[in-house]
Formats: structure tokens, C-alpha cells, sequence
């Protein structure tokens, strides 16, 4: 049985990775094949790693406030790139009014602070 595979990244200059390290060492208890790109990550370098690690999901942590572009190109990267069975996921202090115009254009799912870990393990089937 194939293992699934999950891309955890940290985009642009936010230099907090402790949320990002805290989920891929959960996922990686779970059961979870987990690639922790580091900090610094443009989403071109994301896509291009998940591409390249042939991931089932992708995993963007932002604290910065970038949200609203790191998502959306890196999911128009993503379709470009063929890549529409690779889910796309992520969390940061995303204020809840932006959640659903960035859930329609490709994320599947966004946690904000606090949200239990389990609640990953929901969208990651």
C-alpha cells in the first residue's frame, strides 16, 4: 500500500516554523510520509518540490499575511502543473473573512490557531 505523502512548506519571509515543524512531526506520528521544505519558500519552489516529491497534499503555513497570494498562486501553479489530484491545505492567522474566497479558488482546507490537530487528519483521507 502506497504511503501518503505530504509537502509541509513555510512561503516568503516569515521566519515562524514552529506550527509548520509541530504538524509535520504529528503527521509523521500518524503515519504520514512527511517533507518539511523550510523556511523561505516561493511558491514556484513549493510546486516545484511538491511536484518533485510526487506528493498527495500540500501543506502552507502562513503567519505573515501573505495569504492571499501565497495560496492562490501557488494553487494556480499547482493546475498549471497538471497537479489537481494533489490536495491543498494550510493555516496561519488567516482572518476568517478571507478563508472562503481562498477555499474557492482551490484550498481545501484552512486551520486557523487553535484548531485541533485531528482536524487535519479530517481533510487528509
Amino acid at each position: 500500500m502506497k504511503k501518503y505523502r505530504v509537502l509541509i512548506a513555510k512561503p516568503g519571509l516569515d521566519g515562524h516554523d514552529r506550527g509548520a515543524k509541530i504538524i509535520a512531526k504529528y503527521l509523521q506520528e500518524q503515519g504520514y510520509e512527511v517533507i518539511y521544505t523550510g523556511l523561505n519558500q516561493s511558491p514556484e519552489q513549493i510546486v516545484t518540490a511538491a511536484l518533485q516529491e510526487a506528493v498527495d497534499a500540500v501543506g502552507i503555513s502562513v503567519l505573515s499575511g501573505s495569504h492571499n497570494y501565497v495560496f492562490p498562486e501557488v494553487a494556480r501553479q499547482m493546475r498549471e502543473k497538471g497537479m489537481e489530484d494533489v490536495l491543498l491545505f494550510g493555516g496561519g492567522t488567516i482572518p476568517e473573512e478571507d478563508i472562503p474566497p481562498l477555499l474557492a479558488q482551490g484550498v481545501k482546507a484552512l486551520f486557523r490557531p487553535g484548531t485541533p490537530l485531528e482536524d487535519i487528519l479530517k481533510v487528509l483521507k
